[in-house]
Parts: C-alpha cells; structure tokens; sequence
C-alpha cells in the first residue's frame, strides 16, 4: 500500500503545485484579512446606527458594502479556482498511477503464471 502512495507522490508535478503554493497562500491570506476584518459601518464612527443616518448616507454605505462583498467574493473566486486545477492535476496524476499500478500488476500475475508453467515443465522434464 506505501508503493502505491509513493508512486502517486512521485507523479504528482511538484514543480506546479510548489510554484503555484506562494500565489495561493497570499490569495488565501488576502481572503482571510477581509474576511476577518470586518470595516465598522460610517454610523458607527459617528455614534449612531444606520437606520438613524439620512437615506442617502445609509445607501452609500450599503453600496460601499456591496462593493467590498463584490471584491471578496471575486477573490475567493480566484483562489478557489487555482485550487480547483491544483486538485484536477493531482487526481489525473492518481488516475494515472492508479491505472498503471492495475496494468503492473496484471503484468506480474501474466508473469509468475509463466514463470510457474516455465518451473513445472523444467521439473517434469529433468
């Protein structure tokens, strides 16, 4: 079972997933720090609530708040996608080695067959 694991890890192309680890890791880390920087709405600063700002005050709020909603949402978009491809190429790379462990193997049962017919006529034979 290590084999197997091994040939998987030896296939897969760590060049791409190393070179593309640094562009991840600081999409991820921009995508936690707005996340978890959550901005204090304008009323705030100014001692009161939303509601208690005029309509034109609340509604540029809430737009600036959509805007900034658009822009983590399109840069989680981003970084999920980058990871979507990174998980596409290493499950093609499992595929691949799984399906050469399958053709190795039926290769080695062809094999000690042979090699079992090959012992059997040596010995009936001496």
């Amino acid at each position: 079972m290590a084999i197997g694991w091994m040939t998987v890890l030896k296939a897969v192309p760590w060049t791409d997933v190393i070179n593309n680890a640094p562009r991840i890791a600081d999409g991820a880390k921009k995508l936690w720090k707005a996340a978890s920087a959550k901005k204090d709405a304008p009323s705030s600063a100014q001692g009161g609530t939303l509601q208690e700002l005029p309509a034109q005050a609340r509604l540029a709020a809430l737009e600036a708040t959509v805007r900034d909603l658009q822009a983590e949402l399109l840069a989680s978009s981003a970084l999920i996608r980058e990871l979507a491809d990174q998980n596409t190429q290493l499950v093609r790379q499992a595929e691949i080695s799984r399906v050469r462990t399958t053709q190795l193997t039926a290769v080695a049962a062809v094999s000690s067959v042979l090699a079992s017919v090959a012992l059997l006529l040596g010995l009936l034979h001496a």
